[in-house]
């Protein structure tokens, strides 16, 4: 494992960790799009699904599991918790997210790396993490102001996309059998989609202002 992957691992938990603070702290999920974060749960319970069948550490293994786990529990918050779910902007998060899980997997069946069950929904999983949070861009734009917890939780989401982007260019020019040229794509296109969000982010950090998208 290089520092770049570590790097990305811990920043994807650190915008996981924030954004379950803010849910249990505040008992909101304000601003929060439920269809991104059922998007990432698909993504990883389709991404590991050889879990128990391809042993690779401990480190990797525990890594699937709080992914999976913790993606299950906010959605589990956002559509059952009865004080969570009255805070959720159901209006506002109007998104057709299902057009996007169907493009995916269309997608993952004519372009993939093998054709095989498993390597079929990993690139299905890798396509939807791609765009999985436009539901969520879309939202916070719509909404304008955006509070400092779910600003942080995004702005540390695309840095976690960036950080992998950084693993993959060193593992192409140091590893002789890495071949994963969908992950490297498709992690360049979700780091596109954060490029406004990062600007307006930085704007409102240098200004110590409260950060707000154009509507």
């Amino acid at each position: 494992m290089n520092i770049f992957r570590f790097a990305g691992d811990m920043t994807h938990l650190i915008s996981i960790l924030v954004l379950l603070l803010k849910i249990y702290a505040t008992k909101s999920c304000s601003g929060i799009s439920l269809k991104t974060q059922e998007l990432y749960a698909i993504v990883f319970l389709t991404r590991y699904l050889d879990l128990f069948t391809d042993f690779v550490s401990l480190y990797n293994t525990v890594m699937k599991l709080v992914f999976i786990g913790s993606s299950q529990a906010i959605v589990w918050c956002m559509r059952i918790d009865r004080v969570v779910k009255r805070s959720y902007s159901q209006e506002l998060d109007t998104f057709r997210h299902h057009f996007l899980i169907l493009a995916s997997f269309v997608l993952a069946l004519l372009l993939h790396e093998k054709f095989t069950f498993l390597e079929i929904f990993w690139a299905f999983s890798i396509y939807l993490e791609a765009v999985a949070i436009l539901p969520q861009l879309v939202l916070l734009q719509r909404s304008g102001n955006v509070d400092n917890l779910t600003g942080q939780y995004v702005f540390f989401l695309g840095a976690y996309r960036a950080l992998y982007i950084l693993n993959w260019i060193y593992r192409f020019f140091t590893d002789p059998h890495f071949g994963r040229w969908i992950a490297c794509l498709s992690g360049l296109v979700q780091t596109a989609l954060y490029a406004d969000f990062f600007y307006f982010y930085f704007i409102s950090w240098k200004n110590n202002a409260k950060l707000q998208l154009p509507a």
